[in-house]
């Protein structure tokens, strides 16, 4: 348990995986609360304070989440596709190849592009020298272009000019861009969760100048590899992979 909790999975994942793992008995399973417990009440004894740093959430209490595009230059992109026209596969998650994507700002006016596949979560993390059109057209194109065929289908973005070269990127990987409508995040729900899980390895206000694609594929891994409640505790790299064969 102890291991898991030091590659950053959190108390739920641990005991839903423990449900799948050492399902035929029950000495072997624990709930997350008594993980929680076992962290912060000392009084236990069983779990070392210092696992306490690898919870994504470090306070008692969450907060609300607001989520700001300060700063992002927003205005017509030249022959966006809606939403609206895309396949309905991609809607349901039947069908492994439609990813949804953005830009996570940091300080220093750096940023990362992030994409994740609907059906299973599966993540990646792109470096992009800056937030301009040619520097993530760029880089999605290098990334994107090295996934399975059967992997690339669609790619939905926001309404940023970062991806005004979306042409490009159909041209370059064989997917078809499609862009959500104004301020609507939730039509991107699974890259706006997701992003918010990479703010453990990238907190507030943290420059990602210092980040190289291979640390960027190392935190990638780390998510893929977590079980996630709404696979049936199963990881995203396990449910690509499958969907895959």
């Amino acid at each position: 348990m102890a291991a898991r909790l030091r590659e950053d999975w959190s108390p739920e994942q641990i005991a839903g995986r423990l449900k799948i793992t050492y399902a035929c008995t029950s000495r072997m399973q624990i709930s997350h609360e008594s993980i929680y417990k076992s962290l912060f009440i000392q009084s236990r004894g069983v779990l070392p304070k210092d696992l306490q740093k690898h919870l994504r959430s470090r306070r008692p209490i969450r907060k609300a989440r607001s989520n700001t595009t300060s700063g992002q230059w927003r205005s017509q992109i030249k022959d966006a596709v809606s939403i609206s026209k895309r396949p309905k596969e991609a809607e349901a998650r039947v069908q492994v190849g439609h990813w949804e994507g953005d830009l996570v700002i940091g300080a220093q006016q750096s940023q990362i592009a992030t994409v994740i596949e609907r059906a299973t979560r599966f993540t990646r993390v792109v470096h992009v020298e800056s937030r301009h059109a040619a520097s993530v057209t760029a880089g999605l194109i290098r990334e994107l272009g090295q996934l399975p065929d059967q992997a690339k289908r669609s790619l939905t973005w926001d309404r940023g000019m970062e991806l005004a070269g979306h042409k490009e990127v159909t041209a370059g990987t064989g997917m078809t861009v499609y862009f959500a409508d104004p301020h609507s995040p939730w039509q991107r729900g699974t890259n706006e969760n997701t992003n918010r899980l990479l703010r453990q390895y990238f907190p507030k206000k943290t420059s990602m100048k210092g980040f190289s694609q291979t640390d960027l594929d190392q935190v990638a891994d780390k998510l893929n590899n977590r079980p996630r409640k709404v696979l049936g505790f199963r990881t995203p790299a396990e449910q690509y992979e499958a969907l895959l064969r």
